[in-house]
C-alpha cells in the first residue's frame, strides 16, 4: 500500500484537488487497492470547511466529485502513517516543518518536484484561476505516479 498525503495551506483548494485527481488516476489504472490518498492543511484556518466551490466546479467539469471532503490539519503522527507528503508550494514546506520538524525518510516534497518543470502550484484562492491550478495538479500527479510506479518495479 502506497500512502500519500496532499498538503496545502487550507485544504480547500489545491490539496483536495490533488487528492481527488490522483484518486481518479489510480482508479482509471485499476490501482485503487494499492493506494491510500488523503489531503490536509498546514494551517487551522479552514478546518471543517468543505472544498472551495472553484475546486468543486473545476473537478466536476472532468467528472470528479469531492463529496464528503472537509478540511483537516496534518498531524505530527501522520508522518508514521504516510509514505509521501506532497506539498503545493514552498510556503507549505516551511509550514509543515512546524508540525513535522524532521524528515529522516525523505517523505516530504513539492508535488511538481516530480515533474520536468519543478515549481510551486499557484493558490487559486488568490489567483482565482482554477484552470491553471488544475493543469499543474494533473502534471504533478502524473509525474508522481510515473515516479512511484517506476520505483516499485
Amino acid at each position: 500500500m502506497i500512502r500519500v498525503m496532499m498538503i496545502c495551506l487550507g485544504n480547500i483548494c489545491r490539496s483536495p484537488m490533488a487528492e481527488f485527481v490522483l484518486k481518479d488516476m489510480v482508479a482509471q489504472r485499476g490501482l485503487s487497492d494499492c493506494f491510500e490518498i488523503a489531503s490536509a492543511a498546514t494551517s487551522t484556518e479552514e478546518i471543517g470547511n468543505p472544498v472551495h466551490p472553484g475546486t468543486r466546479r473545476k473537478l466536476a467539469e472532468v467528472g470528479i466529485s469531492t463529496a464528503g471532503k472537509y478540511a483537516v490539519q496534518v498531524k505530527r503522527s501522520d508522518y508514521d502513517r504516510y509514505d509521501y507528503f506532497l506539498l503545493a508550494d514552498s510556503s507549505n514546506l516551511r509550514n509543515i516543518r512546524r508540525i513535522i520538524p524532521a524528515d529522516p525518510e525523505n517523505k516530504i516534497h513539492r508535488l511538481l518536484d516530480f515533474s520536468d518543470r519543478p515549481r510551486d502550484i499557484a493558490d487559486p484562492w488568490y489567483t482565482g484561476n482554477f484552470d491553471v491550478t488544475y493543469d499543474d495538479v494533473v502534471e504533478g500527479c502524473e509525474a508522481f505516479l510515473r515516479h512511484v510506479l517506476n520505483e516499485r518495479k
